[in-house]
């Protein structure tokens, strides 16, 4: 039984006034199960009313005179709040200005009571079970692929420290910013993942071998499905847990347990499973950290990258951030040299072959989609197997545009652009799904419409014609597949939703490029350039792997097989104008006066300075605060106490109005890019 007499406890609510330790006294009844990281019940001062939280941490003795309120309930036993994730977590939610119970509640899955009493009915297993059961760990696999002295610093032999003492070039050999291998591998029980999460998975079941636990982050389910193929032939399946959104809530809970346990584990999932705890923690990776699911939607919107470095800072551990096409933000890590940069061996490049559209004086063959040349690629692929073809968007007519004037037609609901979602279907608008009924163009009041562009399903029909006898699939968003049929095959994907076949596609066709790059984006070019290669690495070695209307610097990093040197002109363009990831941005948003106190706030403060701000709405502006890395603290600091005040402040009452709910009059988001892309359009998807 603990002696301590006072439990700090971090309250679950996402009111910023509210986002500290709250002192209570532990009741006798209470003392043996008011233990740091459980569950509890405390009272609030205000209406009798409860609420519920975690205790962080315990006390003997707390500097407040008064009378301390008393726990009301210790809802479970089980410690579910681990002492590195509150700290994670702690830190995340001040460096975004944020609030730690937002990231709680992704760290720690809703309670399960079912799931939580036989884990704890296992925890009373004999310490002789656990030790005998630790002398059965795997040996630890090669990985394939790489130079074993490249790799020598991120895969710690057993007794290793977990924090590392060492030379500055010492540690950023544990930090590495990994190039994927680009093509798919079979595995020994006949299935087919893509290359890099085999090594991944290598990675992870090498440190489990030695002892550490593992965390694999991966944007979405389908990345996950492979990684769990490769780890059923590398690692026990009692040492994997899989944390994932979609996954049934009783699984998700099981799994969460799992990792609290004291034997090392593999932690696999998508943007929480960086929060999960794991003892003894010796491999952090991230897979694809451009993609824009590892972002969190919800407050404080941390990018799962950031957690990743927040975290390996703390435990001291390796980290891998892998990828086939190198992100801004890694590209600084990489120039900064906190992190070193491995190739697969051989400096195994996939090169992506420009070729440019017909020049032809016939009209008709100038405003061909597929060169001839591509033509004659795709037919001659197709003899030896499956071809994948990569488009933009989705859909039949993803875009409809006034006959008269030429402008977007847009939807009299939300002002979303209007389309078609397969041949013969209604118009309707591609944000909020409303049929366009009565329609009339806003700027030159036309009622006819054009066709603008071709979606996934027109694509499919157009080269089902042209290619007799070939089977068609189509996969985006809608209809994602996770594997296609081998043989004579046209695989028409949009972005991100392009599947596997056996082997690798005998060729890959990369169209609207042109398209995809004249979208109003900060991040569209190393966005486009992220989704060719990640489409490219899912040809066979020796495929063709062709990009439509693309030219310049671009297509010459590409086609020379360096992706990287985007990134580094990119990032070169970024610093010289003051962008992200050159300096860290927070996006101020809300009414003018909260937004006019808040920057006031940053006024002499070098290394920051304002843009806007911009009218959003009625009512409404936001304006956008750039700050050099050093000032991160202090603007965050500075801003979560605006937030505070603003929270706290009284509003004034209109007498005989009724009570209504409090709007905050200012948000605070820390690294969103958004802001830089153009607001009357959405980002083309699966």
């Amino acid at each position: 039984m603990s002696s301590a007499s006072i439990a700090r406890v971090l309250l679950d609510s996402p009111l910023p006034q509210l986002d500290r330790l709250f002192d209570y006294r532990i009741p006798d009844r209470w003392r043996e199960l008011a233990q740091p990281g459980v569950r509890v019940l405390v009272p609030l001062r205000s209406a009798g009313r409860q609420a519920k939280g975690y205790i962080v941490e315990l006390a003997d003795e707390v500097g407040y005179e008064g009378v301390l309120s008393e726990l009301d309930e210790v809802v479970s036993p089980a410690p579910v709040l681990d002492a590195v994730v509150w700290r994670l977590v702690r830190r995340a939610a001040d460096r975004a200005a944020g609030v730690a119970s937002d990231l709680v509640r992704l760290a720690v899955p809703p309670r399960q009571v079912r799931v939580e009493k036989a884990w704890l009915a296992r925890r009373a297993e004999s310490a002789a079970a656990t030790a005998a059961r630790e002398t059965t760990r795997p040996s630890a696999p090669a990985v394939t692929g790489y130079a074993a002295e490249s790799l020598a610093a991120v895969l710690p032999g057993a007794g290793d420290p977990l924090v590392a003492v060492g030379t500055d070039e010492s540690e950023a050999r544990r930090r590495v910013a990994l190039t994927a291998i680009p093509t798919p591998v079979e595995l020994a029980d006949g299935s087919w993942v893509p290359a890099a999460l085999r090594t991944l998975a290598e990675l992870a079941a090498a440190s489990l071998a030695a002892g550490r636990s593992a965390i694999i982050s991966v944007p979405d389910y389908r990345d996950l499905d492979h990684l769990s193929s490769c780890l059923a032939a590398l690692a026990p399946a009692e040492d994997v847990a899989r944390i994932d959104a979609v996954q049934p809530a009783a699984d998700r809970y099981r799994a969460f347990l799992r990792t609290l346990e004291p034997r090392p584990v593999i932690v696999i999932g998508n943007r929480s499973a960086l929060l999960a705890p794991a003892p003894a923690l010796g491999l952090i990776a991230v897979w694809d950290d451009g993609d824009g699911l590892h972002v969190e939607p919800h407050a404080p919107g941390i990018h799962s990258r950031d957690l990743a470095l927040l975290r390996q800072e703390d435990a001291g551990c390796a980290l891998v951030l892998a990828a086939h096409a190198r992100s801004t933000d890694v590209q600084r890590l990489v120039e900064l040299g906190w992190m070193s940069a491995v190739e697969p061996s051989g400096r195994w490049r996939r090169r992506i072959t420009p070729t440019a559209h017909q020049t032809a004086p016939d009209a008709a063959a100038a405003r061909a989609r597929i060169p001839s040349s591509a033509w004659r690629a795709v037919a001659d692929a197709l003899q030896r197997g499956p071809v994948l073809v990569q488009v933009a968007r989705p859909g039949y007519a993803p875009r409809l545009a006034c006959v008269d004037c030429g402008e977007t037609a847009r939807c009299t609901t939300c002002r979303g652009p209007l389309g078609i979602p397969r041949a013969g279907a209604a118009a309707s608008c591609r944000w909020c799904g409303a049929l366009a009924v009565g329609w009339r163009c806003a700027t030159c009041e036309g009622e006819r419409w054009r066709t603008v562009g071709q979606g996934s399903v027109r694509t499919a029909d157009e080269l089902g014609r042209a290619f007799p006898g070939a089977r068609v699939v189509v996969s985006d968003g809608a209809t994602p597949l996770q594997s296609a049929p081998a043989g004579r095959t046209l695989v028409v994907a949009t972005r991100g939703a392009e599947p596997l076949v056996p082997g690798g596609y005998r060729a890959v066709l990369l169209l609207d490029g042109e398209g995809m790059l004249a979208r109003e984006s900060l991040r569209v070019v190393e966005d486009c350039v992220r989704s060719w290669c990640n489409a490219a690495a899912l040809a066979a070695p020796d495929a063709p792997v062709l990009l439509v209307g693309v030219g310049g610097p671009v297509a010459t990093a590409l086609a020379t097989g360096s992706p990287e040197r985007i990134a580094a002109s990119e990032l070169a363009d970024r610093r010289t104008l003051r962008f992200p990831p050159a300096v860290r941005v927070a996006a101020l948003a809300g009414t003018p006066e909260a937004v006019a106190r808040a920057t006031a706030l940053l006024d002499d403060l070098d290394g920051v300075d304002v843009l806007g701000p911009i009218e959003l709405d009625e009512g409404r502006v936001r304006a956008i605060v750039r700050l050099d890395y050093g000032r991160g603290a202090e603007v965050a600091g500075l801003l979560k106490a605006e937030l505070v005040r603003g929270a706290t402040a009284r509003a004034p009452r209109v007498p005989g109005a009724p009570p209504r709910r409090r709007v905050p009059a200012l948000r605070v988001r820390f690294d969103d890019t958004e802001p830089f892309d153009d607001p009357t359009g959405r980002p083309p998807g699966p």
